[in-house]
């Protein structure tokens, strides 16, 4: 009976400073109560939560016609889906879309650009664009743009880039099944160049691409190593016209299940609503941040509907957050 460990008390154990190990966690999810791995959850997020929960937006700067072939991906040039495509927005739209998400009560605005990299014209246009929006808003600025070189980050983050965003999407042992175009050592490296700058780390994925709980685990244990200031959750909304199309919506059980995850193995970092918040109903976003969730993406997103800032400033409040 030595070895058994309960939900109870590994989150004691996290409250006092401890840690849960890949193995305990394997086996709540194979032997425990789900409804006892959310109150556990809970417990661990009441102890650790922030003040504010705070919302970030973000703009789909350049969309379409992707090189890399992430199977769930509708921006994917391997794919046929509906994806409109539009070349790199000027700085003009970036600022406009910064002003907007501010006017909203976005703390932070992300530029993301569809593609496996950036070309040294993308890396100064967007550099201009950053440059706007730190001069003309009091917004904080970030960026998701693929893979980049140490010296391409440098020039970002002269311009006044603050958080650099790069997603592990899943378990590092499943992410060959999902896309050969790329690795998650490719991931990894352009995170570890952004930190050794300085810079602050977004890094989350996407929950319901067919993971086992080994494989939830595993993720949640690489996001740990890379140690990000934001974890974005995303739930897999299917695209027609990818391989990953016809998937099952995950269910509110499994939603919850992740960010349960997601918050033992990384009880101080923020865990942020991302892709799929639309896909479920307002009750099981609220359980969500009771279970864990603790930021939210709001407004529109790459190629499917984001959160609304009105729906989920109320959650947060009732939840007890300052927004």
């Amino acid at each position: 009976m030595d070895n058994v460990v309960t939900a109870s008390s590994v989150a004691d154990r996290i409250i006092a400073g401890g840690e849960v190990t890949p193995a305990e966690m394997v086996q709540l999810l194979t032997t425990a109560r789900k409804e006892d791995i959310f109150e556990a959850a809970h417990r661990v997020t009441e102890a650790f939560k922030p003040t504010n929960f705070d919302f970030c937006a973000i703009l789909n700067a350049r969309c379409g016609r992707c090189s890399e072939n992430c199977r769930w991906c509708a921006q994917s040039a391997h794919w046929k889906t509906d994806c409109d495509v539009w070349g790199m927005k000027t700085s003009e739209e970036c600022l406009a879309a910064a002003r907007a998400a501010a006017a909203n009560g976005a703390v932070r605005f992300g530029i993301v650009t569809s593609g496996r990299t950036l070309s040294a014209e993308d890396v100064e246009a967007v550099c201009a664009a950053v440059r706007r929006i730190r001069e003309e808003t009091s917004i904080s600025c970030c960026a998701s743009l693929g893979l980049l070189t140490e010296a391409d980050l440098a020039k970002l983050q002269a311009a006044g880039l603050q958080r650099f965003h790069c997603n592990l999407e899943t378990a590092p042992s499943r992410f060959a099944k999902l896309c050969t175009t790329h690795t998650t050592a490719d991931k990894i490296a352009t995170l570890k160049a952004a930190k050794k700058l300085g810079l602050q780390i977004c890094c989350g994925g996407i929950l319901g691409m067919g993971e086992t709980p080994a494989e939830l685990v595993e993720f949640a244990f690489a996001l740990k190593e890379i140690a990000p200031d934001s974890i974005p959750v995303n739930i897999l909304h299917p695209i027609p016209g990818t391989p990953l199309g016809e998937s099952p919506v995950l269910s509110a059980e499994e939603v919850l299940t992740g960010v349960a995850v997601l918050r033992l193995v990384n009880p101080r970092t923020p865990l942020r609503f991302a892709g799929g918040r639309r896909d479920m109903s307002d009750e099981t976003a609220a359980r969500a941040i009771y279970v864990g969730v603790s930021a939210g993406i709001a407004g529109p997103l790459l190629t499917t509907p984001g959160a609304d800032f009105a729906d989920d400033r109320q959650l947060a409040r009732d939840a007890g957050y300052r927004v």
